[in-house]
């Protein structure tokens, strides 16, 4: 059998039965459209997950003081006090690699400007240095430098959620606001940084140095920090740093190699390998839940073709009597089958391309339809179409052309 002819065969049976084609057709739309559609908005989410982790901070590491255990229970991760900035300046002059080290304080309290007042979500002491650790750039006036530190004045930058919701139209540069109703400049305001992994607002933010959070807003007189910033001047050389950083605050805290770490240490590789892990998996899981459907339609389509070929037994016994072989039989519902399976896979594409597009406008949510999944969908509705095809079309090759002809 000819090439053309085993094509318009099988569309001139499709369009004979068109309702019937149209309905084994939608096991496969489904199918495809929901592996389309799943994937892509898994995809969608583990670049968004990416992006959240990257703006907390490029080649970051988080240093901060580990839980104090008490008869087998945990107080909680920061429950000691021995991170100090004598720690955080022997990481600064000590550790080769090191980019950039920032203390850190946090503190609470109410911003007041004007008959406007205001909750942020984070009030931190920080160092001089916090903008480049964090790859934050500031978008009007100035940061704060080393002297405002060592002076420990009252300075801030603030960020866009409360430039907004304090100044609303006014330039905040210069002007005066309170904190815990005592009165902080401000320098500058931060570039818009959107919603952290954990869902918070990055841009909900009042930085001051971290003496002036740590003697004024919070008048501690203990020599400790919450956590220690630190980043590093490649990504490549992220391990390599947290190392040197964990051994030299393990001589600073005169820790025995029996010894647990009295402090914890975390990079922004290892948050992001651990996020897009988990991303990954329920991608694969949501693609292999979707998959079933495409189970469901090849098992529809091997059902119809077997009545197809109980249906046109007649045909087949004449076709072989004038001459067909064996294989131009199975070769001709093979293809029928693949026919069936490959239109089905190409509107269930179209279908999934368009609610992905629906569920990114309706819902804000960020979509990414790869061209990997595309062909995976493809090249998965082909399968289909010739493993469910397969046995009909075996079993009508193998009818007896005489008994076939004798069929009413």
């Amino acid at each position: 059998m000819n090439v053309p002819l085993l094509i318009l065969l099988p569309f001139k049976s499709l369009l004979r039965n068109k309702t019937r084609s149209f309905l084994t057709m939608l096991g496969m739309v489904i199918g495809i459209a929901s592996v389309i559609a799943m994937v892509a908005i898994g995809e969608g989410a583990s670049r968004l997950v990416e992006s959240q982790v990257r703006s907390l901070g490029s080649n970051m590491i988080l240093i901060t003081p580990a839980a104090i255990q008490q008869s087998g229970v945990s107080l909680g991760s920061g429950s000691r006090m021995n991170l100090t900035p004598e720690d955080a300046e022997a990481i600064r002059r000590s550790v080769p690699g090191v980019k950039a080290v920032s203390p850190v304080v946090q503190a609470r309290g109410q911003l007041i400007y004007g008959d406007r007042n205001w909750a942020p979500q984070s009030i931190r002491g920080e160092g001089e240095d916090y903008l480049a650790v964090k790859d934050w750039d500031i978008v009007e006036g100035a940061f704060f430098g080393a002297d405002d530190v060592l002076a420990a004045r009252k300075v801030c930058v603030i960020g866009s959620t409360v430039a907004e919701n304090l100044f609303e139209d006014e330039s905040p540069v210069g002007k005066n606001l309170r904190i815990q109703n005592m009165p902080f400049r401000v320098l500058g305001v931060l570039g818009r940084k959107g919603s952290s992994p954990g869902g918070e607002d990055q841009d909900d933010v009042v930085i001051v140095p971290w003496t002036t959070a740590k003697r004024v807003l919070r008048g501690s007189r203990f020599n400790n920090l919450d956590v220690v910033l630190v980043s590093s001047t490649e990504e490549g050389n992220i391990p390599e740093v947290e190392k040197d950083v964990t051994d030299l605050l393990r001589d600073r805290h005169r820790l025995g190699s029996d010894q647990d770490e009295d402090f914890r240490t975390l990079s922004m590789n290892e948050m992001l390998e651990a996020s897009t892990r988990t991303t990954r998996i329920m991608t694969t899981l949501l693609a292999c839940i979707a998959s079933i459907s495409l189970i469901v339609g090849g098992v529809g389509i091997m059902n119809i073709m077997l009545v197809s070929v109980t249906e046109r037994t007649r045909e087949i016994g004449l076709r072989m009597a004038v001459g067909a072989r064996r294989t131009d039989i199975l070769r001709q519902f093979l293809s029928e089958g693949v026919l069936i399976a490959l239109i089905g896979g190409l509107l269930g594409m179209t279908l999934g391309g368009a609610s992905t597009q629906l569920v990114r406008v309706l819902f804000h949510w960020p979509i990414f339809v790869s061209p990997e999944a595309v062909l995976l969908a493809f090249g998965s509705s082909s399968l289909v179409g010739v493993f469910f095809g397969f046995y009909p079309s075996f079993r009508a090759s193998r009818l007896d052309p005489i008994a076939a002809l004798r069929n009413e």
